[in-house]
């Protein structure tokens, strides 16, 4: 009998314990799930969610453009979590139901966005700075104090296209191609002609972990003159043509700043006596703020370019401006820049001259 009294009261002992919540750890979860949703969804990695007591407030200001009623209505299929829209300490937007999704839609049916056969996002970010980095733009460039140049139009074509993602060893790698082809244009002839053409591929392979990615290449450029500037110019035509390997390492801090640095060598060059190594670094500056309203995002970027053939004298490559961000360009950038540059001409055919110059253009990476 005495046994049976023990066991009913070891059981009114344990029955309050089970009850108990476990809110910590289930936080901890729900976290982890939000953070899953919003890097496979929304390309948003470095958004840390925070979930109190299974609920969670979604401040706008750090979604990167994305809408954040989507951003929203996407958490709230997690199941367990409630979800506000409004800065920590500010009034809350009410919540509305969730949007039903289509099965096609879901989370557990999507790609990854860094894994499989042509991946959205890319695991190496673009450089904003670099002026061969290869990206669609049009700008205009006002030289300093140029024998040949004054006002000049450039139009640079090109884009990297991620082939396949994976997942291994703690990180996401990547392997596809970078093409472009960077051309200037002088807007003081009478027929706005073509000066040089430089023509850019390249095999990149790239990985990420956490705040770090790294970019290794093997790549090609060649530099062709126009014709009109042939026509109009006597000039000694140098056939600038190189293959070169490189690799690129990059560290992120939160949302706001990016350094990078690197180097590589050429090999395979005309003319063959190139000195072959070289160097480069930089950072970033981006704002997690918008400027007026969530469209327009202030930027800013430094380059710093060095090459044994020019002596290792410095070129300096400095833009700044705004960063537009939107769900339709998720996963693209689309920025409006003004541009300062210092230092050996990135522009083949011209790469013994030094040059400077103010700009502005837009440039649009995907």
């Amino acid at each position: 009998m005495r046994s049976s009294y023990g066991l009913v009261f070891s059981l009114c002992l344990l029955i309050p314990s089970l009850a108990q919540p476990v809110t910590p750890q289930n936080d901890r979860f729900l976290e982890g799930y939000a953070s899953a949703v919003l890097d496979m969804r929304f390309g948003l990695r470095d958004v840390k969610p925070r979930v109190e007591n299974g609920r969670l407030v979604l401040d706008p200001a750090r979604l990167k453009g994305q809408n954040p009623q989507t951003v929203a209505d996407a958490l709230r299929t997690i199941e367990g979590l409630q979800v506000e829209v409004g800065k920590p300490g500010s009034a809350l937007i009410a919540a509305r139901e969730p949007v039903a999704e289509t099965p096609s839609a879901l989370p557990s049916e999507k790609l990854e966005r860094y894994t499989g056969w042509l991946p959205s996002t890319k695991v190496f970010e673009s450089l904003i700075a670099d002026p061969r980095w290869p990206r669609f733009s049009a700008s205009v460039q006002f030289y300093q104090n140029d024998d040949e140049l004054n006002t000049v139009g450039s139009a640079n074509f090109g884009a990297t296209f991620p082939f396949f993602g994976w997942e291994g060893l703690g990180a996401k790698w990547q392997v596809g191609l970078q093409a472009g082809v960077f051309s200037i244009f002088n807007l003081n002839a009478s027929s706005t002609d073509l000066v040089n053409s430089d023509f850019f591929v390249a095999l990149p392979a790239s990985v990420r972990s956490g705040p770090f990615s790294a970019q290794a290449r093997v790549l090609h450029q060649s530099s062709h003159l126009g014709d009109e500037f042939l026509l109009r110019n006597r000039v000694n035509r140098i056939n600038l043509s190189f293959e070169a390997a490189d690799l690129l390492l990059s560290w992120n801090f939160g949302d706001v700043l990016r350094v990078y640095g690197g180097g590589g060598g050429l090999f395979r060059t005309d003319p063959s006596d190139l000195k072959p190594w070289f160097a480069q670094g930089g950072f970033e500056l981006t704002s997690p703020y918008p400027l007026f309203t969530e469209l327009l995002y202030p930027v800013a970027a430094l380059d710093v370019q060095a090459a044994e053939e020019t002596d290792w004298n410095a070129s300096y490559s400095a833009r700044a401006g705004v960063e537009f961000r939107s769900e339709w360009l998720a996963g693209r950038r689309l920025q409006w820049l003004f541009e300062y540059f210092n230092g050996r001409s990135p522009n083949g055919q011209f790469f013994e001259r030094h040059i400077e110059y103010f700009g502005t253009g837009l440039h649009f990476y995907f």
